[in-house]
C-alpha cells in the first residue's frame, strides 16, 4: 500500500533536474521513515535531455517515470500523475524548485483538517522573491477574480505546490489540459463543499531553465475560465 505520491510534472527541465535531486533527497528520504512514499515524474513530452536525466538522477525502486510521447501540457501532465498515482495523499510539486520542496511535510500536516493544502505565496503570511512584477499583476488581478466568481476567498488560486486526499477529488474531473487545470480543480472543489486550506510559502523565481508562461495567451485562457467558472459554480450539479 502507498500512503503518499509526489507527482511532478516536467518539460524540458533538464538544467534543474541536479537541483531537484538534491533538494528533494532528504525530505523523501525523512518521509519514508513514516510514510510508504513513490515518487512519480511525468515527463511531457521533453525534447531536451530531462527524460534522461530523471533516470539517471532518480534511480530508485520508488520512482517511477511516465512519459507523454509529445507535449500535452500541465493539466494533461496533472491528469497522467492522478491516474497513475497508488496513494491515499496525492502531492503535486514544481520541477523548477519555485517553491521548496523541503515544505512538502508542512503540506502534509495541514492536510490532517482538510480535502486540499495549497501553497500561497499571496497570503499576509506569505512571500515572493525575485518574480516579475507584471507576473505578480497577473497572479493578484486573476485570484482576486477567481474569489468573486466562486463566492470563496483565496488568496492564490494558481499555485500548482498542493496536497490532496485522493478521496477529496476523486470525484472532481479535470477538463482542461492547461495550466488552467490548477485553477480548475479548486473551482470544482469549491462547487464540492471540499475544505481547501492555505498555506503561506514563499514562491522564488526559477534558477534553471526557462518559464513557459505566455503573458498574452495566459491572460486570454484565464478570461475564458472565469467565464466558465460562472457556469461551474451557478449551474452544474
Amino acid at each position: 500500500m502507498v500512503d503518499i505520491s509526489i507527482i511532478v510534472p516536467c518539460y524540458n527541465e533538464a538544467d534543474g533536474i541536479a537541483q531537484l535531486r538534491n533538494r528533494l533527497a532528504s525530505t523523501i528520504a525523512n518521509l519514508r521513515k513514516k510514510y510508504e512514499v513513490e515518487l512519480i515524474f511525468v515527463d511531457d513530452g521533453s525534447t531536451d535531455r530531462t527524460n534522461e536525466l530523471i533516470r539517471k538522477n532518480f534511480p530508485e525502486n520508488f520512482v517511477r517515470l511516465i512519459t507523454h510521447n509529445k507535449n500535452m501540457n500541465l493539466g494533461a501532465a496533472i491528469k497522467t500523475g492522478f491516474s497513475a498515482a497508488r496513494g491515499e495523499i496525492l502531492l503535486t510539486i514544481d520541477s523548477d524548485c519555485t517553491y521548496a520542496p523541503e515544505n512538502m511535510p508542512k503540506l502534509i500536516a495541514r492536510l490532517k483538517d482538510c480535502d486540499i493544502v495549497t501553497a500561497s505565496p499571496y497570503h499576509p503570511n506569505g512571500n515572493v522573491v525575485g518574480v516579475p512584477r507584471h507576473r505578480l499583476l497577473l497572479s493578484r488581478g486573476v485570484t482576486m477574480l477567481y474569489s468573486i466568481v466562486a463566492g470563496r476567498k483565496l488568496y492564490t488560486w494558481t499555485a500548482l505546490f498542493r496536497a490532496y486526499k485522493r478521496s477529496a477529488i476523486s470525484d472532481i474531473s479535470i477538463s482542461h489540459n492547461n495550466f488552467i487545470a490548477v485553477v480548475e480543480i479548486l473551482i470544482k472543489a469549491v462547487k464540492k463543499g471540499k475544505k481547501i486550506s492555505e498555506l503561506p510559502e514563499t514562491l522564488y523565481v526559477r534558477k534553471y531553465g526557462v518559464s513557459k508562461m505566455k503573458i498574452l495567451s495566459t491572460i486570454i485562457a484565464h478570461l475564458k475560465f472565469l467565464l466558465e467558472s460562472v457556469q461551474i459554480i451557478r449551474f452544474t450539479n
